[in-house]
């Protein structure tokens, strides 16, 4: 999985890494996460993309936002004035590894 070094940064979740699975375990985050993966997108264009709701789709971008598992941008429209964000996602993948102590999660993202 490793990629070269100057094109991707590792991130161990530490204490939210059950959190973590459990929001990517939900199959309507995966929707969203892999429509995003496609391209950049609004919480509507999400929506239109995938099978999820526009709510769902903003709830899940926020919860994902707080992972840092994407990043959103405000975009202006240059000829109405109107503004909306757009999302990108920021990791490539994820390792789980399970020990005596229980489990990790480490990130694969990109460099910043």
């Amino acid at each position: 999985m490793p990629r070269e070094a100057n094109r991707s940064r590792y991130r161990d979740a530490g204490e939210q890494a059950p959190q973590l699975l459990d929001l990517v375990g939900d199959e309507y985050t995966r929707e969203v996460l892999c429509a995003i993966a496609e391209q950049p997108r609004s919480a509507t264009e999400v929506a239109a993309a995938t099978s999820v709701s526009k709510p769902t789709a903003f709830r899940r971008l926020d919860r994902l936002e707080e992972f840092g598992l994407v990043e959103g941008v405000t975009v202006i429209d240059p000829e109405h004035g109107h503004h909306h964000e757009r999302f990108r996602a920021t990791f490539r993948g994820a390792v789980v590894e399970f020990g005596s102590e229980g489990f990790s999660v480490v990130l694969e993202t990109d460099p910043e």
